[in-house]
């Protein structure tokens, strides 16, 4: 299933990407530059953002790490008292019903645990959010956030950003220098000339390239991922902790008067077409069954997912999506 979403094409509102290039896979690094004289895109996201919110955000990040990564190379500590405020995923059972008082599991925290960003960098997502913005924008801004939060935590972070053309692939690592150059990728593929989207091939390339389980978030849009990723998200649940942010479409009769066009065709669609309360109802309804069909598909795997039809909407749903996630493993 193709995206037929329309938008108003905004050109330069978006880095142009140089062309969509050779087929196959990129893991070669751009040129290197001076951190004084590149644009630094996590300086800009912290002057953007709420600390409160953020450290609500980080907060949770820390308690998905501790469910992830259970058993998985923390090393235990020691058995203690449960407290008001542990917890209570860390009780042990077993050893509770023997003492007749709550017992946990402590564990040494675990840091350097590995995050994965996968993006679709396909030309459907420079068409436009239900706030007027470029969905790209949206989805930038939450890779950026997301690049904030592992810098801060001290997290390694990788990336499998992707099209039905090209895949780039940046191995984990740590540091603001691999983070600014990893988002900056980023923030270079996402284009209105870009090739179409292909989200699966980017799962595909996560489900084979990571073994270590790590915290795979998925940034793509609203109507995927499509129907037929259904034996990759099932395979990469198992391996990984998985969530989904999905950037919502406007729907082509939000625009009045205003000159619209499909950004997969491209092609014009004509006002009067847009303007036929049936037309416009059948496009609706088309559009809330894809909609429902994903959320159903993701929700047999228990996969947290979150969309978001601004940018001032990205760092609350975020909050919201790891809470989610979080009680979810509880």
């Amino acid at each position: 299933m193709t995206s037929t979403v329309p938008a108003i094409p905004a050109p330069g509102s978006l880095p142009a990407s140089g062309g969509s290039g050779a087929p196959g896979l990129d893991t070669g690094m751009p040129p290197r530059t001076r951190t004084g004289q590149a644009h630094s895109r996590l300086a800009a996201v912290r002057a953007r953002l709420e600390l409160p919110v953020v450290r609500r955000a980080s907060g949770l990040l820390d308690g998905r790490h501790r469910s992830i990564f259970s058993g998985h190379g923390q090393d235990f500590d020691e058995m203690a008292q449960y407290l008001v405020g542990d917890d209570i995923g860390d009780i042990d059972w077993k050893a509770s019903a023997s003492t007749g008082v709550p017992i946990i599991r402590r564990f040494e925290r675990e840091s350097n645990l590995a995050m994965v960003l996968a993006v679709d960098t396909g030309r459907s997502m420079a068409a436009l959010a239900p706030s007027g913005e470029v969905k790209g924008a949206i989805a930038q801004f939450a890779c950026d956030v997301i690049g904030y939060l592992a810098r801060g935590r001290g997290d390694l972070l990788a990336l499998v950003a992707g099209d039905a053309e090209r895949t780039v692939q940046i191995p984990a690592r740590g540091g603001t220098e691999h983070m600014e150059m990893l988002l900056q990728r980023i923030n270079g593929m996402l284009a209105l000339d870009g090739p179409p989207s292909n989200v699966t091939h980017v799962l595909d390339r996560v489900l084979t390239w990571f073994t270590r389980r790590s915290l795979v978030v998925v940034v793509t849009d609203e109507v995927r991922p499509p129907l037929e990723s259904e034996q990759t998200i099932k395979r990469l649940r198992t391996r990984h902790e998985l969530m989904v942010i999905q950037v919502a479409d406007a729907l082509p009769t939000d625009f009045g008067s205003q000159p619209v066009e499909d950004v997969e065709s491209p092609l014009g669609l004509p006002e009067f077409f847009r303007a036929r309360r049936d037309m416009a109802a059948e496009a609706r309804d088309a559009v809330a069954r894809r909609r429902s069909d994903v959320a159903a598909m993701l929700r047999r795997y228990n996969v947290p997912t979150v969309t978001v039809g601004s940018e001032a909407e990205v760092v609350d749903g975020l909050a919201d999506l790891l809470a989610r996630s979080r009680r979810a493993r509880h």
